[in-house]
């Protein structure tokens, strides 16, 4: 039985991770860690949890927690990660950072972009990206795995085939994204706030959102080259769910079926991606409460555009079901387990 510990077990994405290690049939949490609630009772936290947690929240002592446990998730706002993390607790523990600490290999970028003086820049290196898709070898033998966020993640599964295959030209991409509530955290804000948000949709950090140096270098991984593109998310009055649509023109001619055929050839024997019937859109409905990613692609022949299209939970594999995910392939667990989740309707 895999002990986990969880950092940040009382904001939306620890708790999914509750919820999806608690139906684990190999893992348990041992530890739930919230600065917030230290001593309260976790199902006084989460009611949802009542009968089914019985423990008490924890503080965020990664010395102690790398002594109890064999994997701890820091799911926590960007820097704390990092202060935290040292040489010592990763020989004792693996780590699934579900912040952005370890996302981007150049650490002048990340500074950049987020604003904060990286505290463990040693570590960048080692850590592998945790987008399972793509890195499944890598993440079988890391200790330090960055998991990807929810944008991040509907982007690049959406585009990453195309990009990889030189079927469009990278360097016209722009990303059109959208995302429920919930990806902005549980913290209290005003722009948060039900009046806020209901009967509004609003885009937000245009040509600014640190999530777009993520994205580029990822996909510069797959072209082989830097990429640069356009990113704007969007909020709109939902739960959960990420929306992506992308544009981006042919790099060289091709048909609707040999577009198909590479999607089907990168995705066709994942679990975890649905590459759906053409004419089919897809719906953050149809992913809710799961760990799916759906796409599909319109090919426009009359402005020689490809417009690709991707869907997924930001909570699960945009966030927990992805961590999951990369603790079974670090442990050498099926890669499914304790994630056959199916959609929630309605």
């Amino acid at each position: 039985m895999i002990k986990a510990g969880i950092i940040g077990s009382t904001g939306y994405a620890g708790q999914e991770l509750v919820r999806l290690l608690t139906q684990h049939k190999d893992a348990q949490v041992v530890w739930y860690g919230s600065r917030s609630y230290i001593d309260k009772k976790y199902a006084d936290v989460f009611q949802n949890m009542f009968q089914i947690v019985d423990a008490s929240c924890m503080d965020d002592n990664m010395d102690e927690l790398a002594k109890a446990v064999d994997v701890i998730f820091t799911a926590t706002p960007q820097g704390l990660c990092a202060s935290l993390v040292n040489e010592d607790i990763l020989n004792k523990v693996k780590i699934i950072d579900l912040s952005a600490d370890f996302r981007i290999k150049d650490v002048s970028v990340y500074e950049k972009w987020y604003g904060l003086r990286h505290a463990s820049p040693r570590f960048i290196g080692e850590a592998v990206y945790g987008l399972c898709e793509i890195n499944r070898e890598d993440v079988k033998k890391a200790r330090l795995v960055a998991n990807p966020g929810c944008y991040t993640t509907c982007s690049i599964l959406t585009l990453y085939p195309m990009v990889k295959e030189g079927i469009i030209d990278p360097d016209t991409i722009i990303i059109d994204a959208k995302s429920g509530t919930s990806g902005a955290g549980r913290g209290a804000k005003v722009d948060n706030l039900f009046c806020e948000v209901n009967e509004n949709m609003k885009a937000y950090g245009v040509a600014t959102h640190r999530h777009t140096p993520e994205i580029e270098e990822q996909l510069g991984y797959a072209a082989g080259k830097p990429v640069l593109l356009n990113f704007t998310p969007h909020l709109v009055p939902m739960n959960r769910g990420i929306l992506v649509t992308a544009y981006a023109s042919l790099a060289k001619k091709a048909t609707a079926e040999e577009v198909r055929a590479v999607y089907d050839r990168y995705y066709g024997k994942e679990k975890f991606v649905r590459v759906l019937k053409p004419g089919d859109c897809p719906q953050t409905r149809w992913v809710e409460g799961s760990n799916y990613t759906d796409i599909n692609f319109v090919l426009d022949e009359r402005t020689g555009r490809l417009i690709m299209m991707g869907a997924l939970d930001n909570l699960v594999k945009g966030a927990a079901g992805q961590a999951v995910q990369n603790m079974n392939l670090m442990f050498g667990l099926d890669e499914a387990e304790g994630l056959e989740l199916v959609p929630m309707f309605p």
